[in-house]
């Protein structure tokens, strides 16, 4: 990431060197990950982060540095190089931190930076951070040793065994993959569970990961069972996605934050932008999408007034769900009034 920031500005090493007072040396250790980011002073970093902006860096993806870091420190755990508490056991990762473990455990590009890569060149720079297949192997037999061993933990390891299970479920491979089903099936009896309780978030994690291995009747049951209609389920559903998108920027560090019914630590907005930039037709995904929207909507009536430019392509990506996705009844009556506030407001 620091790499197509610089390249983006655009910078040689030796002029971004310069420009921070550093010797090439030290960009070029950051680069390869010889000098983790991570650890270098905090005041380092806060300039370097104000630095590359003003030199020409496109701030978003100047932003995602904070989510590479973060990967870099859950791989680092998985491969035996970092001490103390597991990353995963200790904060709640977002969607960025996400998609930046799975471009390097699957090669899959942060929708984030659709369109920014270079073109693959020629020499020793790869094109992407993807790790070597023996390196992957070994990381995702470390989240599925570390989902066994929180899963012996009971309460106390919740948070690692959701998170490590999920990111277990990106291995498609053989066994692993029978693995993970087994696993996940295993951590089913959440989803019977009507209403919110102190496994909502596992049990939400859980059908997400079933959804996207292909298997999508367990998310359309929890939105029945564990979400819909339940006050205090809508709104960790609304919390947990503000987190995940972005609209809630304090590190959250376990799942209780999501049990707060005020909705006001983050903006419906932001939010609601959130959720249309990643608004797709995975069944499953599209109906918890769908049912999010409605209930934002609901929450805040106002929205759709105030989502300015955002609005129309919403409407017209809501309209052509309705016209082609396939959609649970309940997720195409909601995504109708979705559809209807937005049309009747413009």
């Amino acid at each position: 990431m620091l790499r197509l920031a610089r390249e983006a500005a655009p910078l040689t090493q030796d002029q971004l060197a310069q420009e921070l007072g550093v010797d090439t040396g030290t960009v070029q250790g950051w680069e390869s990950g010889r000098r983790p980011l991570a650890n270098v002073k905090a005041g380092t970093l806060l300039e370097l982060r104000r630095r590359l902006p003003a030199l020409g860096a496109p701030g978003g993806i100047v932003g995602l540095l904070e989510a590479a870091m973060d990967a870099d420190r859950i791989l680092a755990a998985a491969l035996g190089d970092a001490a103390g508490p597991h990353p995963l056991a200790g904060w709640v990762h977002t969607r960025d931190t996400a998609h930046m473990l799975a471009w390097a455990l699957t090669g899959t590009t942060p929708p984030a930076l659709a369109g920014r890569l270079p073109p693959i060149r020629r020499g020793p720079a790869p094109a992407s951070p993807a790790l070597p297949a023996g390196l992957r192997e070994t990381v995702f037999a470390h989240l599925r040793e570390a989902t066994e061993r929180a899963a012996r933990q009971g309460e106390a390891g919740a948070l690692l065994h959701r998170q490590a299970l999920y990111l277990a479920s990106y291995d498609r491979g053989g066994d692993a993959a029978a693995w993970t089903r087994a696993a996940l099936h295993r951590s089913r009896d959440g989803l019977a569970r009507r209403g919110f309780s102190a496994h909502w978030a596992g049990a939400r994690s859980t059908a997400a990961a079933l959804a996207r291995q292909g298997d999508p009747q367990p998310l359309l049951d929890f939105i029945d069972r564990a979400l819909a209609d339940d006050d205090v389920a809508e709104a960790a559903n609304l919390n947990y996605w503000a987190y995940w998108v972005g609209a809630m920027n304090t590190p959250q560090p376990d799942d209780s934050f999501m049990a707060d019914r005020a909705l006001a630590s983050w903006d419906p907005v932001t939010l609601l932008r959130g959720l249309a930039r990643g608004l797709h037709v995975a069944p499953g995904y599209v109906d918890l999408y769908a049912h999010t929207l409605w209930v934002l909507m609901v929450r805040f009536p106002w929205l759709p007034q105030a989502a300015g430019p955002l609005a129309g392509p919403l409407r017209e990506r809501t309209a052509q769900l309705l016209d082609g996705a396939e959609l649970s009844a309940r997720s195409r009556r909601e995504l109708g009034r979705v559809h209807y506030g937005l049309d009747h407001n413009r």
